[in-house]
């Protein structure tokens, strides 16, 4: 993900840095953030290579903000943006840049929580991971990378889309806690399958897209099917 900060004062830009930065570690998300001191600066970036979020100060010096999304519009009809201001008089102007919100100065840290919450809803979110203790140290594994995980002898054993095994000690619990994601599904006590990588469920299996089939357990079926047939639906699958 790309995110862009656009705002004059360079207090102001390192703070909203810091507070982004500590949302996407929330909610567990890769993220490149650049600042930028002006509209102008920042517009001849996004037009090399598209961002997927940008907070834009309105009262910048010489340049408004609202110009520098009608600009942005002009190229770039996708990027979510949130205006960062003292006011809301261009509240107007933001419907017609069709900006996803308005963070008004000063603004608690529960809103921008709130803010991240309905952004990850937004679009596909494809650079959310997960941290893991193994052997060999730290490892970052991005939840589409993930075939399935299974439980086993209090170690949890996480198979890759690639073939990679990687192996933690947590609990169960633990590690299907971190995982937050419409994606994966619980198959029995100790099996957790990625339903982006399943290419049917039969009633009793998961067969994925390489043919290997993670069986659910009866009591589960029914949830099984209901569950992959709205993931499938929510993705335009």
């Amino acid at each position: 993900m790309r995110i862009a900060i656009v705002d004059d004062i360079a207090s102001e830009r390192e703070t909203l840095k810091t507070r982004v930065s500590t949302q996407l570690s929330r909610l567990s998300l890769n993220a490149v953030i650049h600042c930028y001191a002006s509209g102008t600066d920042f517009l001849t970036d996004a037009g090399k290579e598209h961002f997927d979020l940008v907070f834009l100060d309105i009262y910048m010096g010489n340049e408004n903000g609202v110009n520098t999304a009608e600009e942005l519009r002009c190229f770039d009809s996708d990027c979510l943006l949130v205006f960062t201001t003292t006011s809301t008089d261009h509240a107007l102007d933001g419907f017609r840049v069709r900006a996803l919100h308005y963070l008004v100065k000063p603004y608690e840290d529960t809103a921008l929580a709130a803010l991240f919450d309905e952004i990850v809803k937004r679009f596909p979110i494809t650079d959310r991971y997960i941290e893991i203790n193994t052997t060999s140290g730290i490892v970052r594994l991005r939840f589409q990378y993930i075939l399935y995980a299974e439980h086993y002898q209090h170690q949890i054993y996480i198979y890759g889309i690639d073939g990679e095994k990687y192996v933690t000690r947590q609990t169960f619990r633990e590690f299907t806690a971190a995982l937050t994601d419409d994606r994966f599904f619980l198959c029995n006590r100790g099996v957790l399958v990625n339903m982006e990588h399943a290419e049917d469920f039969d009633g009793t299996d998961f067969i994925l897209k390489d043919g290997k089939r993670i069986s659910v357990s009866r009591d589960l079926a029914k949830t099984a099917r209901i569950a992959f047939g709205d993931f499938l639906f929510e993705r335009g699958i």
